[in-house]
């Protein structure tokens, strides 16, 4: 692939600090002459990257006030036309980056990973109860994909996700903020994944546990590994930088118990930058050299080519009351995660097994 123009990278380096969320909506964006002396470049060089933003829909030039990223889409227009704008937006956006060499497989990936960001980060919007199945969890791929194909199966419903982490999915379940929550929460003393948690918050409940899949979770590493990292004790080595997850996600709660039964503290690790609330951005600040190691799992080092390091196997589950457990479209999806082709398409994703996918277990 050649080099992309200057103009071209001045407007994707902005594109990332949008979606990282280091430019909210509203914020203001550099000034031309700003961005020009930062790049070493030319204003015309800068204004062609903004006039490109700005096709795209994502800065706009306030008369006496500078360029600022866009603000979330007018209440007043219908679902047709905001259909239609984003949908004209989105086709620009491929077009560029087809045109500088990346391929559709590559782009349906990307969109993929970042609507999994925007799910940790973005508020759920109120949607009045029994319209849709709304998730509150663990972050997983395979959920997503699971949310973006249920809807349009006979008997499905919109699946609402948001991407919390493991324990505070469970505290929103347990609020009736949603149907249902997602998690991998192992526990240190019983040696098992999530019944013990469930047990805690959801205390007297009859509660179904549908397996989605097992998956495997290890050291996400660069390409090759050039660490040589084996085990959770290489964590502790002087001047490894190392993604962490945000408090109450359950590979953050195994990774602690894992340190502590080896002694060791995850303090005594060297964190970079904010914590990550998925496992594809753990991955993604790999990739791009900002960190040397990450706990994570394989499909997330599937996504980006990294180097992966088994470490254990462990159970992703839906957590699902009783009394959401009887409502049809729940029905539909335990049946439909149980279907062989169902479990083919999961394990394709990279890093699962899915032999018990579909699976039901009672807590009491």
């Amino acid at each position: 692939m050649t080099a992309e123009p200057l103009y071209v990278q001045i407007a994707a380096a902005v594109r990332q600090e949008i979606l990282r969320g280091e430019l909210l909506p509203g914020a203001r964006v550099p000034s031309v002459r700003e961005m020009a002396e930062r790049w070493r470049c030319t204003v015309g060089t800068v204004q062609r990257a903004y006039a490109d933003l700005a096709a795209q829909g994502l800065i706009e030039s306030r008369p006496g006030q500078g360029t600022h990223v866009v603000g979330p889409p007018p209440e007043q227009d219908g679902p047709a036309l905001r259909l239609a704008t984003l949908l004209h937006r989105w086709e620009g956006f491929v077009l560029e980056m087809v045109r500088v060499g990346y391929t559709l497989e590559e782009l349906e990936t990307a969109s993929r990973l970042a609507l999994d960001r925007w799910r940790a980060l973005i508020l759920a919007p109120t949607v009045p109860e029994g319209t849709t199945l709304r998730f509150a969890g663990s972050h997983d791929p395979a959920v997503a994909w699971i949310a973006e194909r249920f809807p349009s199966l006979q008997g499905g419903a919109p699946l609402q996700v948001r991407f919390v982490g493991s324990l505070s999915g469970l505290i929103i379940l347990a609020r009736r903020e949603v149907e249902l929550a997602g998690c991998h929460l192992w526990d240190e003393e019983s040696g098992t994944y999530n019944v013990p948690f469930v047990r805690r918050l959801l205390p007297g409940k009859r509660v179904a546990l549908l397996t989605v899949a097992h998956r495997r979770l290890g050291l996400l590493t660069p390409p090759g590994n050039p660490a040589g990292l084996a085990s959770v004790t290489d964590l502790v080595r002087p001047g490894l930088r190392f993604v962490n997850r945000q408090s109450g996600a359950g590979t953050r709660i195994w990774l602690e118990a894992q340190l502590h039964r080896a002694g060791l503290r995850l303090r005594q690790l060297s964190p970079v930058g904010p914590e990550a609330q998925t496992h594809s951005e753990v991955a993604r600040l790999i990739a791009e050299g900002r960190a040397d190691v990450g706990v994570g799992i394989e499909g997330a080092a599937c996504f980006f080519g990294l180097g992966f390091v088994p470490l254990t196997t462990e159970c992703y589950e839906l957590v699902i009351p009783n009394y959401v457990w009887q409502r049809a479209e729940v029905q539909t999806l335990a049946a439909w995660l149980s279907a062989e082709e169902t479990r083919r398409a999961i394990a394709g994703l990279g890093g699962y097994e899915t032999g018990a996918t579909g699976a039901v277990r009672w807590v009491e």
